[in-house]
């Protein structure tokens, strides 16, 4: 049964990770946006303490747990106002691809970097023209020798620039069919052919976006992460707990800026009263509670799925818990900023900048709209318009 009620470790660990991020904050995060550079400070500091790679195997110095647990510690970094967007991609996405697909020697090569935070890697699959879905992508790789040929385009990478590898998602022909398949393979930053440029985004964040070319960029066969006809099953070792992480940064956004809203409708007196005594400020920030915490259950249900090693199930609730958590992150902010007034657009609160960075808990790593795709077909089975 998934359980409905967190274990003592469980527990232990967000009031753990809670007490770092409130040492760092909202603040120590804006000021690192402000001065163009990484979040390394509360990096190094997450790392030191296990946090960073607690979902990954010990033997490798990681913390032996799942994604569950490290659902834990981006949620709790998110609600205290500084969450770290790489623990969605190094140690959620590619880690865990690594952990159950990779060679020996990948693992003894980037596990133990991973967890310890001295290394760091990326995760390209969004191309221009086919988004994340996996069937368009044109990037492509093909056999010279016993060397991989990959060309392509990607958008919206995050990371690049610290990144010390991207895990590519690229499309080998399948030699029976002549179909092109889904593979994953690990591109060292400095690779020739390899070329990355920084998209500028309204948005601000510690970690920027990129869109990278790969133009025959020759990579050795030990490049190749797991086994070449493993296809989406590979992948989606990687995409679900994708989903599961973005919840839990949504969550995590959603509850500080719920936070900082009730802190000042206790405060905030108007006609000899807290605003918060009145309903009307009350009971809209209550509904954004109640959201946040159903949205909350569904992921850990998908993370609990997961960590079971039930991926079809996984699937079906890792989409379901993204989609809650982005839909609550979205009205949360919204309330809170609302519930300010016009401080609510100001600096000093540091909710202004959450209007937009909740968009993209509604946009990425897939829409909203595609998750309901991904429901109307295989949970209700209902016939596909595409």
């Amino acid at each position: 049964m998934t359980p409905v009620a967190e274990t003592e470790e469980h527990k232990a660990l967000r009031s753990a990770v809670s007490a770092l991020g409130k040492r760092y904050g909202r603040d120590y995060l804006a000021t690192v946006v402000a001065e163009g550079r990484h979040p390394t400070e509360l990096w190094a500091e997450a790392a030191k303490l296990g946090y960073l790679g607690v979902n990954l195997p010990e033997e490798y110095g990681g913390g032996g747990g799942g994604i569950a647990e490290l659902s834990i510690v981006l949620e709790e970094l998110g609600a205290a106002g500084c969450p770290l967007l790489m623990l969605v991609v190094s140690p959620a996405i590619c880690g865990t691809v690594i952990t159950r697909f990779g060679t020996a020697e990948q693992k003894r090569q980037w596990l133990p970097g991973l967890a310890d935070g001295t290394r760091t890697m990326a995760f390209g699959i969004t191309e221009p023209d086919a988004g994340s879905n996996s069937h368009r992508i044109t990037t492509t790789a093909r056999r010279d020798g016993t060397d991989w040929v990959l060309s392509g385009r990607k958008v919206f990478v995050s990371g690049v620039d610290i990144a010390d590898a991207t895990l590519i998602v690229g499309r080998t022909e399948d030699a029976r069919t002549g179909s092109l398949k889904p593979c994953l393979f690990v591109v060292p930053r400095e690779t020739p052919g390899f070329e990355r440029r920084p998209i500028d985004m309204e948005l601000s964040s510690a970690e920027k976006q990129f869109e990278l070319t790969l133009d025959d960029v020759r990579l050795p066969a030990d490049a190749l992460v797991g086994d070449e006809d493993a296809g989406l099953l590979q992948l989606f070792a990687g995409l679900n707990p994708e989903r599961v992480m973005t919840a839990a940064f949504a969550i995590g956004m959603g509850r500080y800026a719920i936070s900082r809203a009730v802190e000042y409708a206790r405060d905030r007196t108007v006609w000899k009263q807290p605003i918060g005594a009145h309903q009307a400020i009350a009971h809209p920030l209550a509904q954004a509670h109640i959201d946040l915490e159903l949205a909350r259950l569904m992921m850990q249900k998908a993370a609990f799925l997961y960590d079971s090693g039930d991926d079809i199930a996984a699937g079906e609730a890792a989409n379901m818990a993204k989609y809650a958590a982005g839909e609550a992150c979205v009205r949360a902010v919204d309330q809170a900023v609302h519930t300010l007034g016009g401080n609510g657009l100001t600096r000093e609160f540091g909710l202004a900048s959450l209007i937009t960075a909740a968009r993209v808990s509604r946009i990425a790593p897939v829409s909203r709209e595609m998750v309901l795709n991904y429901v109307s077909h295989q949970s209700l089975g209902l016939p596909k318009s595409y």
